[in-house]
């Protein structure tokens, strides 16, 4: 554990302001194995933030080794050229693995929704994600890690199965049978080919409430650390079918269609409503089964049950989803096991 000197220091290199007696805070840090303190009092207090030692690498599955910069870093590089607001960085310490960034407040998204109108801060944050994509679309990068790695069938169909591992068998207790295991292998294929054939392009991977912050007014986007290539639609099935804020079915269709009014803008096309809305289900019925397992794994194996009371919204998304794709056989197919085990899908 750092010291709180240790921490003073780092922020009093990267201001050129001594920081004796300054308060240091422990900043909540949901799901990660970084820390996040801030020191001195807002609004003149910076964050640090404190790495684990080693290598950097992602709390997401992904392939390859370490990389040879730290993501965060590299990603935020390239969306700061790219124009989008993001936390500045003032210091890295490579050796001493802690980061001194501008202090963003905290007031998230999701606690501005409590006293805002969730049509205009949705509104803001669909039409940011939608020139994010067209500024990433018009720039590619081979420099910058997203453009490295992607959504590929892989990495899909690796996290159905994590849905199958800590969803079907470990909240029912029960393992599916051979018959039902060869259902679900052929479902899960299907559906992972069909996403990882959709047009991909930079995607934050995990744009929500909890992610984007507002700070004098502006939205600011963070975590994009694991940012990597994806179909136009995940961000937004992140950002509407988040599993901290549940959404009414009209703002969520009117907010698909202002990202595609905006993006058409940007981009200068704009992709077909139908098939973009059909993959959007499909692609929330992928990511909502993942959610709901990968919170449960987190209550299990990182003994952190804070994100359990998020499980039943995303089983409803997922359901809600796979009511929508009543004639899409792979669905189907998914759907006739999981309820077996999982009766919230039913």
């Amino acid at each position: 554990m750092h010291s709180e000197q240790s921490l003073r220091d780092q922020v009093a290199l990267a201001t050129g302001r001594p920081q004796d007696g300054a308060p240091v805070l422990q900043l909540k840090g949901d799901a990660s194995n970084r820390s996040y303190l801030r020191v001195g009092r807002w609004p003149d207090s910076h964050v640090v933030m404190v790495m684990p030692p080693g290598p950097p690498r992602s709390e997401e599955a992904s392939k390859g080794g370490p990389p040879d910069e730290l993501p965060f870093l590299n990603v935020q590089r390239y969306l700061d050229g790219l124009g989008v607001r993001v936390p500045r960085i003032l210091r890295y310490d490579t050796v001493a693995a802690m980061m001194v960034l501008e202090d963003l407040g905290d007031l998230t998204f999701e606690r501005a929704l409590e006293s805002g109108s969730h049509e205009s801060l949705y509104g803001r944050a669909v039409d940011l994600l939608a020139r994010m994509r067209a500024a990433a679309d018009a720039r590619p990068d081979p420099g910058c890690l997203a453009f490295t790695r992607a959504f590929d069938e892989e990495l899909y169909t690796w996290e159905l199965h994590h849905f199958r591992e800590y969803g079907l068998e470990a909240w029912s207790g029960k393992t599916p049978t051979t018959a039902e295991r060869a259902q679900l292998e052929r479902a899960f294929a299907g559906i992972a080919g069909r996403l990882a054939a959709a047009p991909r392009g930079f995607t934050h991977r995990d744009y929500q409430s909890r992610n984007l912050m507002v700070t004098n007014g502006e939205l600011v986007v963070i975590d994009f650390q694991d940012a990597l290539q994806g179909p136009w639609q995940y961000d937004l099935v992140a950002l509407l079918r988040d599993s901290y804020v549940e959404l009414a079915p009209e703002l969520v269709d009117a907010m698909i269609d202002r990202w595609l009014l905006e993006y058409g803008r940007a981009a200068s096309h704009t992709p077909e409503r139908r098939a973009f809305r059909q993959l959007f289900d499909l692609l929330t019925v992928q990511r909502k089964l993942k959610d709901a397992a990968r919170f449960e794994f987190i209550h299990r194996v990182k003994k952190n049950p804070g994100f359990l009371p998020s499980v039943p919204a995303s089983l409803r998304y997922a359901r809600a989803a796979m009511e929508r794709l009543a004639d899409d056989g792979d669905v189907v197919a998914l759907r006739e096991v999981a309820v077996r085990y999982v009766p919230e899908l039913r």
